[in-house]
Parts: structure tokens; C-alpha cells; sequence
């Protein structure tokens, strides 16, 4: 599996593995050709040091995983564990016996990827993002947009690109996700000035899917995914993402 691992990040990133430790020839280290941060090392450890049974060596790949709340859900699957001499707050072991699929290694290098890429190349490797977006009925009846229509305008923030999906947060009374939507078309010059609300740009968002408002209310955020406020557009917690698309 290690040679596998090596094969599709040279061919998907263009990186080779570097082994910077002359007594650990079988460490090898992938990093970024911009800022030289790693995202991936691979190194043989016994088992009996990783807390699995038996002592013979075992290959690892340690990868960095920013989403706590999905790192603590990885670690609770077979052949996930905390790092093996790295920060445990933000990255893992993945065991690499065949325990976990190959299919989700690649998911998990590719996460890790990112989580470590320099913010030119995050823009431009990025895949569609999923946000939670506010909205306030002060300045827009939001729980009646949809009846007639399935996509509206609405004020764009800079991080936002076509193909994202938007998840229509309603503000108090209602205090809920209410809607689903994906972000169709971006970048849409607007000139709007009001008391409290300034609009450069806006964005087509076409509806996907309702939520009833007692599905996902702002306590439930709070308590089960650590979402205490939603001032602005923000990205999605791992945990959340996959209760919301279920």
C-alpha cells in the first residue's frame, strides 16, 4: 500500500517523498513546492507502539486534519488513530495494513492537502465549499422567498464561488437552517445602500431542499456541533455537513 500511496501523489500533486532522516530510511516526508509544508508522512512503527497488538513493524501515513469535530469522528474508526510524534490536536494516523480503504486514504490525503496549502493555492485547488449563510427577515422576507420561485438573488460574500452550496440560516424568531441551496452564479455587480445593509455583489442561489424549522435550530447547532454564532458566512463542520445532507 506504501508504493500505491507514493504512485498517486506523484501523479495527482507532482511531489516525490524526501527522507530527511539518514537512520529512518523508510520515513518519507511530502510536502508543498510553495511553502514547503508538509501534508503527508509515512513511516514504519511497530505496532505494539501505536497501542495495536503484536510488535512487527507496520507503515503509518500521518495527515493533518483541521476539522476537530471530524478528526474525533476518523478516530473512532478502525485503523484511525491520534498522531504517532506529531500534534494530536490536528493530526492522525492512518494505518496502512489495509484496515482502511484505499479510496478513503485518498480522501483523507486530500484533506490534508489543503488543510496545508498556501491560501494562493487553496483558491485554486479548492472543491466546492459548503457555507452557512445568515439571513435576516429585517431586510428580506427569506421564509417566503421560495414560493414562487426556486432561485433569487442574494448578497455575495468574496469567499463564495459557483458550485458552492449555501446553507440559508434564518435569524431569530426563527433561529433555524431552513434551506439548501447551490450557489449557480457568482460575481454579480449590485449597488444597494441602506441604513444598515451596503450590497457590492450578489449571487444566484437556486433552492435544493427545505428543513423543517425544528430540525436544525440554533440551540441544536450549538450543543451538538459548537456553532455559537452565524454573523456571516461560514464553512461547515464535517459532522453537521453530513446531518444536513442525509
Amino acid at each position: 500500500m506504501r508504493e500505491e500511496i507514493f504512485t498517486y501523489m506523484k501523479k495527482k500533486y507532482k511531489v516525490s517523498p524526501e527522507y530527511p532522516w539518514g537512520k529512518h530510511e523508510n520515513h518519507a516526508v511530502f510536502r508543498h513546492s510553495d511553502n514547503q509544508k508538509w501534508f503527508a508522512l509515512v513511516m514504519e512503527v511497530g505496532r505494539d507502539k501505536l497501542g495495536l497488538p503484536g510488535n512487527e513493524q507496520v507503515d503509518v501515513i500521518n495527515l493533518k486534519i483541521d476539522d476537530r469535530m471530524f478528526k474525533d469522528m476518523l478516530l473512532k474508526e478502525k485503523g484511525i488513530l491520534p498522531a504517532y510524534h506529531m500534534n494530536k490536536e490536528h493530526w492522525i494516523s492512518v494505518v496502512l495494513d489495509g484496515t482502511v480503504k484505499e479510496d478513503k486514504i485518498f480522501d483523507l490525503i486530500s484533506a490534508s492537502f489543503l488543510a496545508t496549502a498556501s491560501k494562493k493555492k487553496k483558491e485554486k485547488v479548492r472543491p466546492p465549499k459548503e457555507w452557512i449563510v445568515p439571513a435576516n427577515s429585517k431586510f428580506y422576507d427569506i421564509e417566503h422567498a421560495f414560493d414562487n420561485t426556486d432561485t433569487i438573488d442574494w448578497k455575495q460574500s468574496s469567499s463564495v464561488k459557483a458550485g458552492d452550496t449555501i446553507f440559508m440560516y434564518v435569524a431569530a424568531p426563527v433561529s433555524a437552517i431552513l434551506y439548501k441551496c447551490k450557489a449557480v452564479e457568482v460575481d454579480i455587480p449590485y449597488k444597494y445602500t441602506g441604513k444598515d445593509l451596503t450590497i457590492t455583489t450578489v449571487m444566484k442561489i437556486r433552492l435544493l431542499r427545505r428543513y423543517e424549522p425544528k430540525q436544525f435550530t440554533f440551540d441544536k447547532l450549538k450543543a451538538d456541533y459548537g456553532i455559537y454564532a452565524v454573523r456571516g458566512p461560514r464553512g461547515v463542520p464535517n459532522s453537521l455537513s453530513h446531518e444536513l445532507n442525509r
